[in-house]
């Protein structure tokens, strides 16, 4: 939730709010000291984040809640987003300047339907991995399935697909996934 989003970034020391631990909690930046943070849906940050979040990267350093001392910060940052983050820019949405500053090695994936052949792999990694997780051994689709499976546009991309293999693999009572 927006209201414990700042709590969950940067931490907080004890007693600096109703709720708070006893001898207080570490962020996600404390925690990713030396490593890499990964912040998804960054498009969804409210503006009064954004603001802390450009002062983190600017600065290298930051303070938990309730906290006097600074934390320097020595992690990478990686962000992700769905969102058109120019757009946004435009209509006030995102920050101009956090979006430059995110913006340093801009890589873009395109949706899964521009994919096809990315589908197939990964229709066989999910059955895979949920073969493992329900004690099922399924070898794959039958023909009709994969065809119906590869012309499918997936507007969810990987995520719709991952929850679509999911269902087959619980439903599946044959060797292979078959359309009914």
């Amino acid at each position: 939730p927006e209201t414990l989003l700042e709590s969950e970034l940067f931490g907080y020391e004890e007693g600096s709010f109703t709720g708070a631990k006893k001898g207080g909690k570490l962020g996600k930046f404390e925690l990713a000291q030396q490593g890499t943070l990964f912040l998804d849906e960054i498009g969804d940050i409210p503006l009064h984040l954004q603001v802390k979040l450009l002062r983190v990267l600017e600065e290298r350093s930051f303070e938990r809640i309730g906290g006097i001392s600074s934390v320097k910060l020595e992690a990478r940052l990686i962000t992700a987003t769905n969102r058109d983050l120019e757009s946004m820019v435009k209509r006030g949405e995102f920050r101009e300047d956090l979006y430059y500053r995110l913006n340093v090695i801009p890589f873009f994936v395109p949706p899964l339907r521009n994919r096809i052949e990315d589908i197939k792999v990964l229709l066989f990694h999910f059955l895979n991995y949920y073969n493992k997780i329900l004690h099922k051994s399924i070898n794959g689709f039958s023909r009709e399935v994969e065809s119906i499976l590869l012309n499918y546009p997936w507007p969810g991309n990987v995520r719709e697909l991952q929850n679509t293999v999911e269902y087959c693999a619980h439903m599946a009572d044959t060797p292979e996934v078959e359309v009914h």
